[in-house]
């Protein structure tokens, strides 16, 4: 299979035992060892590669592309058994960075200010978002839905997850974000998927070609199925569960937009080569107010008094985080340097009184408030103080950038130090990304951790609270002939749970290997099986990246559950 495909392709192809270890795994607990890595030069690598499986799927019957940028994926989205398309090594261009006349994006949630487009990025799948921002950056622009993984994911993997992260509540996911996609199809061939006016629409269908039938099939199952995919969307503020079917044709304003469905597809439905970005104005300041909840009981009551003043982002993590920070204390300190250090330790004077008064709170609520002047941000900060009073919680709005990002050092570094510090296990992100509407949180979240309770496992929650979105990280041992049952076990308890709430399996981090089995629970058989059909009608013969959305099995996860410990990272 090699020496055939060297014949045609320009790029690097990879198949000794080293390569093929590494890229059997991604940032799940999963492992699937494919049989040749490659490393396309260009969109006309990729387009040469997909055309060669496509006429010799029936010579090799498991030969599949499976897309892969940073393989940093907690679903084991980037994981395959036939050959993997490495974008990370060539294809990583950023091809222009500009300022645009602002115009107006309205964001899906109620409590948000609209936002305006001030820019646009043109990049291909291949881009480090840690490469990336730091231009966009001296331009005055972001693109505000990276996620918390920014040092270590490409941009072909948020387009491919839908990725989101602590800006969510103000400013959407990666859906919102797309301009147009270019985009290789089963047959391959290239082509611009971007929204299109009625007319375009019916332009595109006129052209009785591959991509026609494609919009026409696409167009027909929407129209002929719009009330139950209508009612099937997940009644939560984000969702990464399945195709998106919904999104696509908005029949108010007569516009269908396939990016829709490719952004969060994980490249089952085709392989995105270059990716146009929406980005706006970066804000010049901002401040935390820190909420001390003693118990949760008044969660879903304090977030619906948060959310009206417009905050920036609002996030959390749990009392076992803080506790987590506490013990590996030291760890905070090595890389601040001997001021740096003095000025973390005593930074915390506040909190040590506090919990030694009060004791470890049961929730830690980040409220963050963003604009363009200290004077703005510190009365919008302020603003909130009075509706607060109600609640018998501790609260401090913080004084300094520093002061800050002692808060979010501890929400984003507490599954490194768990990592680190607990030996013979692995993190395990299997139900890393639930979610349900916040006014449930304060019956669900102790339901939860009943369920969590049962089982032998260490854990941490953290997570996005505005959105009722948490993530879940337990240290399991991979070497306990148990462990597979008990991440199947629990998977089921815990989602049974969160769609008993009319939750979503996944908010941002996508279904992958480890979360496909539970969509046909989630959405019925009906809504499952226009998953199927819209499968197959851009991939009739499965090519790309198989046993994600649809095909997936409990037995596959089961088979490949990895068996040891491995140095991988996990951020969330």
């Amino acid at each position: 299979m090699k020496e055939e495909i060297l014949k045609f392709f320009k790029g690097d192809i990879e198949d000794s035992e080293e390569s093929l270890t590494k890229y059997s795994h991604d940032a799940s607990l999963l492992e699937v060892k494919p049989e040749l890595v490659v490393f396309p030069k260009d969109n006309e690598d990729v387009k040469t590669l997909v055309r060669w499986v496509n006429d010799n799927k029936s010579k090799y019957p498991k030969l599949a592309l499976t897309p892969r940028s940073a393989g940093t994926c907690m679903a084991g989205g980037a994981i395959g058994e036939s050959i993997i398309i490495d974008f990370t090594r060539y294809m990583n261009k950023i091809i222009k960075i500009e300022r645009v006349s602002p115009f107006e994006m309205i964001p899906k949630y109620p409590n948000a200010h609209s936002v305006s487009i001030t820019g646009t990025a043109i990049i291909e799948p291949g881009v480090y978002y840690r490469d990336f921002e730091p231009l966009t950056m001296e331009k005055e622009l972001l693109l505000p839905c990276y996620t918390a993984s920014k040092s270590l994911n490409a941009l072909g993997g948020m387009v491919g997850n839908n990725s989101a992260g602590e800006k969510t509540l103000n400013y959407g996911k990666t859906e919102d974000y797309i301009k147009e996609l270019k985009v290789v199809f089963s047959d391959g061939r290239e082509y611009i998927v971007k929204p299109l006016n009625k007319k375009e629409l019916y332009a595109k269908i006129a052209q009785n070609d591959f991509e026609g039938d494609i919009y026409k099939n696409i167009f027909q199952l929407i129209n002929n199925n719009k009330d139950d995919i209508k009612n099937a969307k997940p009644n939560v503020s984000k969702n990464s569960a399945g195709y998106y079917l919904w999104n696509v044709w908005d029949e108010k304003k007569e516009i269908f937009d396939l990016t829709k469905l490719i952004v969060g597809s994980q490249g089952t439905l085709g392989i995105v080569t270059e990716i146009t970005l929406h980005l706006v104005n970066t804000k010049k300041a901002s401040k935390l107010v820190v909420i001390f909840m003693k118990d949760i009981k008044r969660l879903g009551e304090i977030v619906d008094v948060i959310l009206p003043h417009h905050p920036e982002s609002l996030e959390s993590y749990d009392d076992a985080t803080m506790k987590l920070a506490i013990k590996f204390f030291p760890d905070f300190l090595k890389t601040k340097g001997f001021w740096g250090m003095i000025k973390f330790m005593w930074s915390f004077w506040p909190e040590v009184f506090m919990m030694s008064t009060f004791g470890i709170p049961k929730l830690i609520l980040l409220v963050e408030f963003a604009g363009d002047s200290e004077k703005e941000i510190d009365a919008a900060a302020k603003a909130l103080m009075p509706d607060l009073k109600k609640f018998p919680f501790k609260t401090r709005i913080t004084t300094s950038e520093a002061e800050s990002n002692k808060y979010w050092d501890i929400r984003r570094e507490s599954f490194a130090l768990l990592r680190k510090h607990i030996k013979d296990k692995h993190t395990a992100p299997f139900i890393d990304d639930i979610i349900v509407v916040p006014e449930c949180l304060p019956e669900f979240l102790p339901k939860l951790n009943i369920i969590l309770d049962k089982y032998p496992i260490t854990y941490t929650i953290a997570g996005h609270a505005g959105n009722g979105n948490f993530h879940i990280i337990p240290l399991m041992d991979f070497s306990d002939p148990k462990t597979a049952s008990i991440i199947l076990d629990l998977s089921k308890q815990v989602y049974d749970l969160v769609l008993e709430y009319k939750g979503s399996t996944t908010a941002e981090h996508n279904d992958g290997l480890i979360r496909s089995p539970f969509l046909l629970q989630m959405y019925g058989p009906n809504i499952y099986g226009l998953f199927e059909n819209t499968k197959n009608i851009f991939d009739s013969q499965n090519i790309f990246n198989p046993g994600k959305k649809v095909g997936a099995t409990m037995d596959y996860i089961k088979d490949h559950i990895i068996k040891e410990k491995h140095n991988l990272s996990h951020k969330v």
